[in-house]
């Protein structure tokens, strides 16, 4: 079975978009507001099903106003809601992310209900879990959850995917060894390894002290520079695709979404890796987040447009 599940996050994007950054104390006129669905395990997931992957997603919602339209975008994207529950008194985690006209953004989230999910959730959505063909993961939740899903995960044979975002330091070594896949940023990359991460010759020897570590696959995402593969299969870099970028938000999300539909389906590294650039670098053509990521139609007339030029 080719079932993804996502174990995460799920935030409400508040972006603007900024001529600049205010200075303490001052005030600036906006150009341009937008809502919608954020965090980077919603993200994750609804990149996944939007190229046609089966998904379930579990994850925890506030009790206000913005929860039933997350459940609502959740589904529409045909993701298995069944483990999206709410947590009474809590807010809906939220995401003001700040876009600035190079297309780069910052963002700050404010967890809420996804602080409450624990290491229950797992047990609870046990049956879903074991019947999935990979567990993808991040770290906007507690990491006891990740632990224990990785710990579940282990022990029933579910190849894992960790995305070690937002960075953490100190994770377990013992957790990361169990992992298949761990695929950080270069600031990730750079906060795991301890060592400096300012070029591709220094990601690899980042992403090779991890291997000696005990990690089996890393996969590296490194913006404009695209993606770099080392572990056991070797090591190879996969060159970004070029593209007139608006809007970056959600970019790395993208590319592990899409990576996890293919590899879940062709176990190939490379050609998963290879799709997810393209899918990454079609999603940041457009503005926002999960509404900037096309479906498996969309993405297919992105690459034969680029086959064409």
């Amino acid at each position: 079975m080719n079932r993804i599940a996502v174990i995460g996050s799920n935030m409400v994007d508040l972006i603007t978009y900024v001529d600049r950054m205010p200075e303490a104390g001052e005030t600036l006129e906006a150009p341009r507001f937008s809502l919608g669905c954020g965090g980077k395990g919603a993200n994750q997931a609804v990149a996944a099903a939007k190229l046609g992957a089966d998904v379930v997603f579990v994850t925890r919602v506030g009790d206000d106003f913005f929860a039933d339209g997350t459940i609502a975008n959740l589904q529409a994207c045909g993701i298995d809601t069944r483990h999206v529950r709410k947590v009474p008194g809590a807010s809906s985690g939220v995401a003001p992310i700040f876009v600035r006209p190079d297309s780069g953004n910052s963002i700050l989230i404010i967890k809420g209900a996804n602080a409450a999910m624990d290491a229950i959730a797992i047990k609870d959505a046990a049956d879903a879990l074991k019947q999935s063909s990979l567990i993808v993961l991040q770290l906007e939740i507690a990491i006891e959850v990740v632990y224990a899903a990785i710990d579940f995960a282990a022990e029933h044979g579910i190849p894992v995917l960790l995305n070690p975002a937002p960075a953490v330091a100190g994770l377990d070594p013992a957790r990361l060894a169990k992992l298949d896949f761990l695929a950080p940023n270069e600031t990730e990359l750079a906060l795991l390894s301890g060592m400096p991460v300012t070029s591709l010759e220094t990601a690899q020897a980042a992403a090779r002290s991890l291997v000696d570590n005990g990690c089996t696959h890393i996969i590296a995402t490194l913006g404009e520079k695209g993606a770099l593969y080392v572990g056991c299969e070797g090591e190879w870099h996969i060159p970004a695709c070029r593209v007139n970028a608006v809007d970056t938000t959600g970019a790395g999300d993208a590319f592990v979404g899409c990576f996890a539909k293919v590899w879940s389906e062709t176990h190939d590294i490379r050609t998963a890796m290879e799709e997810a650039v393209a899918y990454s670098a079609c999603s940041v053509t457009a503005f926002g987040t999960q509404s900037s990521y096309p479906d498996s139609a969309a993405f297919e007339r992105f690459r034969d447009q680029r086959t064409a030029a």
